[in-house]
């Protein structure tokens, strides 16, 4: 038998065609007549034809293997594809093996060795976008080659796993061919599409790909996720993504209430949030309740948890990511991984040395819709260094071959191992501060000498702090009025919170702490009570409100005198925030941080009139020593 694929081309599939069908599964025994091998199903496929392959997990193996094995395949065609999960083959030498050009929007591990190869052009757009440029005709879509679960008794199949962009294909293409799979799962929510519009379905019956996510060894990764979980509130709504930080921080989430999930992928870093309880979508602003998510990417287990379960509300991608329903949502977190970012916050998410990784993916619309829903966090998170630790992560510019592909506009949230910065309304000397207190220690001074001479920061400003940001030091407490504060180590990024606070004090507490009638702070004054090595400088502050909005209502440092290994210390505590404990909290937790580094004790020089501070050294341990002389009063704490 003769197959015509074209007008210039003939193809004898006779063979193909004369091999045995296996047994109809009962449930396709009504469509019999679409019912196909994948070799005769292929042969539809024309020269020159725009061939989408479905994304992820739910990638039609089958026809791809045909696809690839053909042995004159059609001349110049082109697989248009989201991204793929081992759906193409590799040599031993780590080579791509595909015979065909691609077009993609996420280079991601099936990609990578072929973008090396030359093979593959990368299409940096937000994949949101991509339903509404093929409804225009300009991504092109002749074929398109799907998997989809077995129909239901009227007819319909389900997307299973993965919605996101097929709809969108599916209406374009000319030619629709599905591998029909009793393993996919019959997804809820708005991923079902009727036999009619499947013009040819090729039975299979192998288990659906499973994306083992190996747990992460990395200290700094881990330390990423916690910094990260740290930040994440009760009844938030988080969007994972596809980076490997993002489901990780979801471990650290068990002890978080009222969840809820609106992401354009879903993991099985789901499933123990889903058995303890702390994810029901309770306060979800748009389908509440509900897991609504576009592409799952996991284990057997999370795929069964799926079939037919109305929880979990599968949909397309340019609905997922409408920013207008990502704002609405309560407490939107969004978490986006970088490869690199800038002092002044230009972020790349796409490259690193000049390759592909990764794409743009939907982090716009979630970075966006995050930061204009209600107590919303975008956060951009990424390791200080690149793996082998040679490189930072954190440029003074970004490198000939690192895109902006999130604009420092809107960036708010950024983490490393190091710690958390908040970018969002700040100045390009603020940003610049808390970046370098992001890198790692080994690059902080270079950082620092270029962004003084980029004009980022004054020539004045020193660099002391060298350590990794003590998270551990953190410490939230309840004062006697029932405000609550965090007390924190103070951060180089937090000069202009002290001067602040400074200009809220009285003419007689600036006396009282400073021994003199101050008008202002310089910046080496200023620097000098949060810009300190940690070593034998150490500087505390307690902060009010969310981190977006903290305002610092307290300060207290120690400078250690290692002849005697003693402390001389110093404290500032704004005068709303006076008699209520808070400067009790301030002493107590210095004097915790000074025991656990073996000082003997604190002393303080204090002004005879200053009863709120003699007040303090009395109510302490019954070891303070109080001398007193004409001008001052030293109070001796010993531990």
């Amino acid at each position: 038998m003769i197959l015509l694929r074209n007008k210039t081309d003939l193809v004898d599939d006779t063979d193909s065609m004369a091999r045995k069908p296996p047994p109809l599964h009962p449930a396709l025994k009504p469509f019999a007549d679409k019912v196909v091998t994948p070799e005769l199903a292929i042969t539809g496929i024309l020269n020159g034809d725009h061939v989408f392959v479905g994304t992820g997990c739910a990638a039609p193996g089958t026809l791809l293997q045909a696809l690839e094995n053909m042995t004159r395949p059609p001349a110049d065609i082109e697989l248009l594809h989201f991204f793929t999960i081992k759906a193409f083959n590799h040599d031993e030498g780590g080579r791509c093996t595909t015979r065909f050009r691609h077009r993609t929007f996420f280079v991601g591990s099936d990609m990578r060795a072929a973008t090396k190869q030359g093979l593959v052009d990368y299409v940096p757009m937000s994949i949101a976008r991509v339903p509404e440029m093929m409804a225009l005709g300009r991504i092109p879509v002749d074929v398109a080659l799907i998997q989809v679960s077995l129909p239901d008794a009227f007819g319909y199949v389900s997307l299973g796993i993965s919605v996101d962009i097929i709809p969108a294909a599916v209406a374009r293409a000319r030619l629709v061919i599905a591998e029909v799979n009793p393993a996919m799962p019959r997804s809820m929510g708005d991923s079902t599409m009727h036999i009619s519009r499947i013009h040819q379905l090729v039975p299979v019956n192998t288990p659906i790909t499973e994306l083992e996510r190996i747990p992460v060894q990395e200290e700094s990764v881990q330390r990423i996720a916690r910094y990260i979980a740290g930040i994440i509130e009760d009844g938030s709504t988080l969007q994972i993504g596809l980076g490997q930080v993002a489901h990780e921080a979801l471990q650290y989430l068990t002890d978080r209430k009222n969840l809820g999930v609106h992401s354009d992928v879903i993991s099985d870093a789901i499933i123990p949030l889903l058995q303890n309880g702390s994810l029901t979508g309770a306060c979800k602003t748009s389908k509440p309740f509900k897991i609504v998510a576009s592409v799952a990417l996991g284990s057997r287990e999370l795929y069964d948890l799926i079939d037919n379960n109305p929880l979990f509300s599968m949909e397309p991608m340019d609905a997922v990511c409408n920013p207008a329903t990502i704002a609405a949502q309560h407490k939107m977190v969004a978490i986006a991984h970088a490869y690199s970012i800038d002092l002044t916050g230009q972020v790349c998410t796409d490259q690193f040395g000049g390759e592909f990784y990764g794409g743009i993916g939907s982090q716009g619309e979630f970075l966006r819709g995050a930061s204009r829903s209600p107590g919303g966090k975008p956060i951009v998170c990424m390791t200080s260094t690149t793996w082998d630790g040679t490189q930072s992560r954190i440029r003074a510019s970004l490198l000939e071959g690192e895109a902006a592909t999130v604009a420092r506009t809107d960036v708010h949230y950024v983490v490393t191992e190091y710690g958390i910065a908040y970018l969002f309304g700040k100045s390009i000397r603020e940003r610049a501060t808390a970046l370098i207190e992001l890198a790692h220690p080994l690059f902080r001074p270079e950082l620092f000498a270029k962004a003084q001479e980029l004009g980022y920061l004054s020539q004045d400003q020193t660099l002391q702090n060298l350590r990794a940001y003590p998270v551990e030091d953190e410490l939230t407490i309840t004062l006697k009025d029932n405000r609550t504060v965090m007390l924190r180590p103070a951060l180089s990024s937090d000069a202009q919170g002290i001067r602040d606070l400074f200009h809220h004090l009285s003419e007689a507490d600036v006396y009282t702490r400073f021994f003199r009638h101050v008008r202002g702070l310089s910046n080496a004054e200023v620097q000098r009570l949060c810009n300190l090595n940690y070593e034998t400088e150490v500087a505390f502050v307690a902060t009010a409100g969310s981190r977006e909005e903290s305002l610092i209502v307290a300060q207290s440092c120690y400078f250690i005198n290692p002849t005697t290994n003693l402390a001389d210390t110093a404290f500032m505590v704004h005068p709303d925030w006076q008699g209520c404990g808070l400067g009790t909290a301030m002493q107590n937790c210095m004097t915790m941080h000074a025991k656990k580094r073996g000082l003997r004790g604190f002393v303080a020089d204090v002004l005879p009139g200053n009863t709120r501070m003699l007040r303090l050294a009395q109510s302490g341990p019954p070891a303070v020593q109080v001398e007193r002389s004409s001008d001052s009063v030293q109070l001796t704490q010993l531990f």
